[in-house]
């Protein structure tokens, strides 16, 4: 129980940082340079993608099996589909329930980092970053 614990806080650790660049590129596209919503909160999930690969690599699953194509491949594909269902909820939040001021469309960028933050969780441990199996 305690391993769970640690790497849900790690996981944490990393998220937050990811969700911090999630937000600011988000909020400078948005409302800083007036992009359109939907490019913004995909760039911004793209950008916060990668800075993430790197903190689940090497600090939150750095006891995992080490670096390979697979592991690259199904993080970006898993990320992927992240990316997707945040940008659908995010989609159904801003356009489909009209929450479009700043501070709506946090709280929609926020509910569906959320939600697929849950799903990614899920899959990196289970599949992207699974236990070598001579070090357990």
């Amino acid at each position: 129980m305690k391993r769970v614990v640690v790497e849900v806080v790690n996981f944490a650790l990393v998220g937050g940082s990811g969700v911090a660049v999630n937000f600011l590129v988000f909020n400078v596209l948005l409302h800083g340079l007036h992009r359109a919503a939907m490019p913004a909160t995909v760039l911004a999930s793209l950008i916060a993608m990668g800075t993430n690969y790197l903190g689940f690599r090497y600090f939150t699953y750095r006891d995992r099996a080490s670096r390979t194509r697979r592991q690259i491949a199904l993080f970006f594909v898993f990320s992927g589909i992240g990316v997707a269902m945040e940008s659908g909820l995010f989609y159904v939040g801003y356009h489909g329930l009209g929450l479009t001021g700043p501070f709506e469309s946090n709280a929609v960028k926020a509910a569906s980092i959320v939600l697929a933050s849950a799903f990614r969780f899920l899959v990196y441990r289970t599949w992207v970053f699974q236990h070598d199996a001579h070090r357990t």
